[in-house]
């Protein structure tokens, strides 16, 4: 038996854990960093288990970079950059759990580059004017949900960038974006 199609608007928030893809360079490594998305959906259940559900996310992603300079120095910059991702996620719903992949445009809105320079123990924070973040990326994502009542829930998501996120490094590497997402979803009831 089909259900009938229905549209319901939501909102979700949660926690981005995400990194760089890491070099071949022995050098230098990417640490994950913490930041936050939140957004609004819009889910269409065109069928007792399929949905699909159109997203506008704004989500804050990055990385710490470790390096060492040319004198041997290590060195940290911290990389952030915000995008405001439109994904349209297929979900598949069995009970009160549901899978979720699909892809994403991330348009980036927001970056900063700021290195941590060491000086007599003080590390001071001092900024790039030239950022090298790529305007673009475009991504997919897979994950899981779970629903506890109609309107709340929860989900985890990793998605992965796959255009490089740099765009004029000193050298020639594709760093892509990783991310893990966990977080809230609510849904409204509209009549």
């Amino acid at each position: 038996m089909n259900a009938q199609v229905s549209f319901r608007p939501g909102v979700k928030a949660g926690l981005n854990v995400s990194h760089f893809t890491q070099t071949n360079r022995t050098d230098e490594k990417f640490n994950s960093k913490t930041d936050f998305y939140a957004g609004v959906f819009g889910a269409l259940k065109l069928t007792k288990v399929y949905t699909l559900q159109p997203e506008l996310v704004y989500t804050r992603q990055g990385a710490e970079r470790e390096y060492f300079d040319q004198d041997n120095r290590r060195r940290t910059e911290d990389l952030d950059v915000s995008y405001l991702s439109i994904g349209v996620a297929n979900k598949f719903t069995f009970k009160s759990f549901n899978f979720q992949v699909g892809p994403t445009i991330d348009i980036k809105v927001n970056d900063s580059h700021k290195e941590i320079a060491p000086n007599s123990g003080n590390p001071s924070y001092y900024e790039f004017n030239n950022n090298p973040y790529t305007g673009i990326d475009f991504a997919f994502f897979a994950g899981v949900g779970y629903d506890f009542t109609k309107n709340f829930g929860v989900e985890a998501r990793i998605k992965k960038g796959i255009i490089p996120v740099n765009d004029s490094w000193d050298y020639d590497e594709n760093y892509t974006n990783v991310v893990f997402q966990v977080g809230a979803t609510y849904t409204f009831d509209i009549k």
